[in-house]
């Protein structure tokens, strides 16, 4: 008994739920336009769900602005060539545009922001792609959602 509950204690099992869902998660952006994650996986159990978006450079946003954006993989291309004309005011997104599931906004070295969404807004089996809106930078600033079991 007393080795089981070492064990546990080892492997951090004693004090954490094993089916717990995380419903958040930490994504940084650098200078270098990168994110240290190409996949987020959200929990079916969770209702909302948050990105808490941090931008570890030094540039401001006017230089090396970056947010944080979710829409359809087929749909990515598209809302970020349209949020081009939106601006830096409204994070490179067109107004009221369908196809963005949720987005930061838009921020500079140094600074942080997040936004939570509804999961209901993913469907299993449907491919979803997080990116950067800054113009030029969702070629390489990006990566997939997945809603998990």
């Amino acid at each position: 008994m007393l080795r089981n509950i070492a064990l546990m204690t080892l492997l951090g099992l004693a004090s954490t739920p094993l089916f717990a869902a995380d419903c958040s998660v930490d994504v940084e952006a650098t200078d270098q336009m990168t994110f240290n994650t190409q996949a987020i996986n959200v929990s079916k159990s969770c209702k909302t769900f948050t990105v808490n978006l941090k931008h570890t450079g030094a540039l401001p946003k006017t230089a090396m602005g970056h947010n944080w954006v979710l829409s359809k993989t087929a749909d990515m291309q598209a809302v970020a060539t349209d949020g081009i004309g939106a601006g830096p005011d409204a994070s490179y997104l067109k107004a009221d545009d369908s196809r963005v599931l949720a987005h930061t906004s838009l921020i500079g070295g140094g600074e942080s922001t997040s936004v939570t969404f509804d999961v209901s807004k993913l469907a299993a089996g449907e491919d979803y792609s997080f990116f950067c809106s800054f113009p030029g930078h969702y070629a390489m600033m990006k990566g997939s959602v997945k809603l998990v079991d």
